[in-house]
């Protein structure tokens, strides 16, 4: 219960039973919860003002501890009365706006170590207990105060696929390879090789699909039939047929005969 130990030696004098440690407790759960003590008593007194100290006088009756205070917002003013009865202390708080009230009934022993009121660190005992049951019967049923109210952030929904290091997704079989410019310019050549992104044209690396002379009805992404299967040339990528591609094409492939001269000795 942080803040609660400067305050408690600060109150120390006026604290001679253990009901008066206990109220102690209960006021700093409220000015963790957004409000604070304006003074002593049922009616307000002349030049009151918050604070998250206890007013003077508030230990004056025993039996009946009466305390006000406003929330940080000033959209609540509560009534706390902290009322007596044999050992248990019961809390009745009103909402003097609304008029809703809420009650909590304490038994003092539980939460406070009578024989240690001049040792903070062993006065107090079951103080998340304490705390659990400010929230739930009394907070909770008034409503905590706007700048104190938690709300929640919009969680989005995490994509499970997403992953910042992985190459974007390829085009699904079947559409189109994205245009490529001429690779007739004499500039573009090593074009390519220079942009990371691979938006240019001109690579070092020949595509004899994109060489610039015109290959109609060959598109590798489609799949190359008894040889590729559909998809297993991505779209758009490079590629160097290992065979006849298309039936119009007739004749051997030039890299099948031998090159000029290759018999004689002196060439």
């Amino acid at each position: 219960m942080a803040g609660l130990e400067p305050l408690y030696a600060w109150a120390r004098a006026a604290v001679s039973r253990p009901q008066d440690a206990l109220i102690c407790g209960v006021h700093w759960e409220l000015v963790r919860h957004g409000y604070r003590c304006l003074g002593a008593g049922d009616q307000p007194g002349p030049d009151e003002r918050k604070s998250e100290l206890l007013p003077a006088g508030w230990e004056a009756n025993k039996e009946v501890y009466t305390l006000r205070y406003k929330s940080v917002d000033d959209a609540r003013e509560l009534l706390l009365k902290a009322i007596m009865v044999e050992d248990s202390m019961i809390l009745n708080v009103m909402d003097r706006s609304s008029q809703k009230v809420a009650d909590v009934t304490l038994t003092v022993a539980n939460y406070i170590n009578p024989e240690h009121l001049d040792d903070f660190h062993k006065l107090y005992k079951n103080t998340e207990e304490l705390r659990t049951r400010i929230a739930s019967g009394i907070i909770a049923p008034l409503g905590a105060p706007a700048e104190k109210a938690k709300k929640e952030p919009e969680k989005k929904d995490p994509d499970l696929h997403y992953d910042p290091l992985r190459v974007p997704p390829r085009q699904p079989a079947g559409t189109r390879a994205p245009s490529w410019p001429s690779p007739s310019s004499p500039f573009a050549v090593g074009g390519a090789d220079l942009d990371p992104f691979g938006g240019r044209s001109g690579g070092m690396i020949v595509d004899p699909l994109r060489s610039g002379v015109p290959q109609p009805g060959i598109d590798p992404s489609s799949g190359i039939p008894g040889r590729l299967p559909p998809g297993a040339v991505p779209p758009g990528a490079r590629f160097d047929p290992f065979g006849p591609l298309g039936a119009g094409r007739s004749g051997p492939d030039p890299d099948h005969l031998p090159p000029p001269g290759y018999d004689d000795m002196f060439m």
